[in-house]
């Protein structure tokens, strides 16, 4: 479902896991209404999904759930990033298959193929699935904004840029300024720098994110010009959350899935391992955050 240019806030969904390590599907469901109750414009799965801890039969499970419990109120964005062409043709493939409106690909990061080779694989999944992609610029496997023109110019569906490359403000303001006519860029990073990347011409984000109302307040927000107001709801809601997700990939997934886990979104704040548990001085600080958050009531 992509009628029109996708803009605002994606959130990259967590996965729910139950007792026995298996995907909670009730809790994905559950996890689905949240987000479109809180307003957000579209959904995501992808590397905050723990995607690389999957198999390939629960990527097409979590894929087809999430599509159907969206029920077409807003696109989702599936990541189908592999080591090489072949393997994210075939995850690019079977997420069509099980509902996806959009790909998103991180550039291969094994046996690095240089730009001949970046243009080549996103080509190849362009032309064969047909579905809009996004190209995800990260630390390790940045896209330069010149490489991801020159993708987009040879590959129509290649529509979009995820920027969370350090530094992030700029490299939001080089892919706008270099490629906006062919992409439209959001930023990712969690979000910390979602009100700096607005301001260089982004068209939204696509966070991890256990505050998604917070997240579309500081949007229309700044879309109305109270650029003061967004800022109030970002450093109450959205901020304190992140500062403690910058503690590791580990203390991410454990943040997000706690608060979820205690709004009662879903059933089990389990990550899967290897997942070192908080510190007992993190876990006191998250206890203490997400007393806070309800506190403050509003959106959340």
């Amino acid at each position: 479902m992509v009628d029109s240019v996708m803009r605002g806030v994606l959130p990259i969904l967590v996965t729910p896991f139950d007792a026995q390590d298996r995907v909670d599907v009730d809790s994905l469901q559950s996890w689905v209404a949240f987000l479109l109750d809180a307003g957000v414009h579209g959904m995501g799965v992808a590397l905050g999904s723990e995607v690389l801890r999957l198999t390939e039969a629960e990527r097409a499970l979590i894929t087809r759930t999430v599509a159907e419990s969206a029920g077409g109120q807003v696109p989702v964005v599936i990541n189908t990033s592999g080591a090489g062409t072949w393997q994210a043709l075939h995850y690019s493939r079977v997420a069509k298959e099980n509902g996806a409106d959009a790909l998103m690909l991180t550039a291969p990061s094994f046996m690095q193929p240089g730009a001949e080779g970046v243009r080549g694989y996103f080509r190849a999944v362009a032309e064969a699935v047909g579905l809009p992609v996004f190209i995800q610029d990260v630390n390790g496997q940045h896209v330069p904004a010149n490489l991801a023109l020159e993708i987009a110019e040879e590959s129509a569906c290649v529509q979009y840029i995820k920027v969370e490359s350090s530094p992030i403000t700029l490299k939001v303001a080089e892919a706008v300024a270099t490629a906006g006519d062919k992409l439209t860029v959001f930023g990712g990073g969690g979000g910390s720098y979602f009100i700096e990347e607005l301001r260089r011409g982004s068209q939204g984000t696509m966070p991890g994110c256990s505050t998604p109302a917070a997240f579309v307040k500081v949007w229309d927000l700044v879309q109305d010009g109270n650029e003061a107001a967004a800022q109030k709801v970002f450093y109450e809601r959205i901020l304190p959350v992140n500062r403690l997700c910058a503690q590791g990939w580990g203390a991410f997934f454990h943040v997000h899935k706690q608060i979820l886990h205690r709004r009662g979104v879903i059933q089990s704040a389990k990550v899967r391992d290897p997942a070192p548990p908080l510190d007992a001085m993190t876990a006191r600080e998250l206890a203490a955050l997400v007393d806070q958050l309800f506190s403050l009531g509003g959106p959340g």
